[in-house]
């Protein structure tokens, strides 16, 4: 067994600790990954805070991770020693199922194998990011292009493509016009990733408070949803919105804002259900979708689309000490716009 260090939590409302953790010797097509730094993603709380179930501690969360291939299992074909690699919130899937042969692991039919609080095919429990050290299989890592920083690469791992898969399905391109609620993490992701695409993007925010970030991010207006304005002058208006808050919202009074056979497609995970009322859908046969992250495939692409066109994640470095003080800062969403640990201090 590899021995790691961790900062790892014992329970819904406890402090971080350091910890020792057990990675798995290496399989045949198994990567050992030096991590480097890890995103802060508000799943990280989520999980940790029990929201989205029983969880079982202790637990070590974290899956935006950049870092450093430092072994290779005797099969593994697709890294070497010394690549930049990066890992994403799962770490396996079956592998053999009519989703997973497709590229969409993410939807496995059997559940794919979470990068942390999941269960392996060892039947050993995951520990994520926020580590010194994983081992991965090498179908589940990801290349990090050189022209995109390890710091800057690791909130790619999930910001990154759980806002770009949506919006590359859903069709963001020139001529489409785009909404996007919340800039936060994912928000602040979702801006630069839909500009790039071509789209006419529009910031609903409830204050203008980031007004001046947003459209340095690339956003083409922005709109106070706090202000009853917004919702009668934007009716009708777009062809995708983009739901980025973990939060419970009106969903019906967003809907009223799609275009004709408009999305509103939700990427953040509030606790409580979302109700929506039947005839904000049925008025202008809009739809109302969710998404989850990308599969490896698209993960790839979505790196290296960021790599072509100079995109990469707001961030802030702290220290492994700070871990706690940066939960409390994100659950105020004072953060602009994600935090990533160095590693090295753990």
């Amino acid at each position: 067994m590899i021995k790691a260090k961790a900062r790892a939590v014992d329970g819904p409302n406890q402090s971080f600790r350091l910890a020792e953790i057990k990675r798995r010797d290496l399989d045949l097509h198994d990567v050992l990954i030096e991590i480097k730094y890890a995103g802060i993603c508000h799943s990280d709380i989520h999980t940790a805070h029990g929201d989205w179930g029983e969880v079982n501690y202790p637990l070590v969360p974290g899956h935006e991770i950049a870092g450093i291939v430092t072994d290779i299992g005797p099969e593994v074909t697709k890294y070497k020693i010394g690549d930049r690699v990066g890992v994403g919130c799962m770490v396996d899937s079956c592998g053999k199922c009519e989703n997973c042969l497709k590229g969409e692991e993410q939807y496995c039919l059997k559940g794919n194998v979470l990068t942390y609080a999941g269960v392996d095919k060892y039947g050993e429990p995951t520990q994520g990011g926020y580590s010194t050290h994983i081992v991965v299989t090498e179908g589940f890592v990801v290349k990090i292009p050189d022209n995109i920083e390890l710091d800057e690469a690791a909130p790619l791992l999930c910001a990154g493509i759980t806002t770009y898969s949506p919006l590359r399905h859903w069709g963001a391109a020139p001529g489409k016009k785009v909404a996007v609620v919340g800039l936060g993490g994912l928000g602040h992701m979702a801006v630069k990733l839909a500009h790039a695409m071509g789209a006419e993007v529009t910031v609903l925010s409830q204050t203008l408070k980031k007004k001046e970030d947003g459209l340095k991010l690339g956003a083409n207006h922005y709109y106070a949803t706090s202000d009853p304005e917004t919702f009668k002058k934007l009716a009708g208006s777009f062809d995708l919105i983009v739901n980025t808050v973990s939060a419970k919202i009106d969903i019906s009074a967003y809907l009223s804002l799609l275009a004709l056979d408009g999305t509103l497609v939700n990427v953040g995970a509030p606790a409580e259900p979302l109700p929506v009322n039947i005839f904000a859908l049925s008025g202008q046969r809009r739809s109302f979708a969710a998404s989850q992250i990308g599969g490896i495939r698209e993960t790839q692409e979505m790196l290296d689309f960021c790599a072509e066109h100079h995109i990469v994640p707001e961030i802030e470095i702290i220290s492994a000490n700070q871990i706690d003080e940066a939960w409390e800062r994100v659950l105020a969403s004072d953060v602009r716009y994600r935090f990533v640990i160095d590693v090295s201090t753990i």
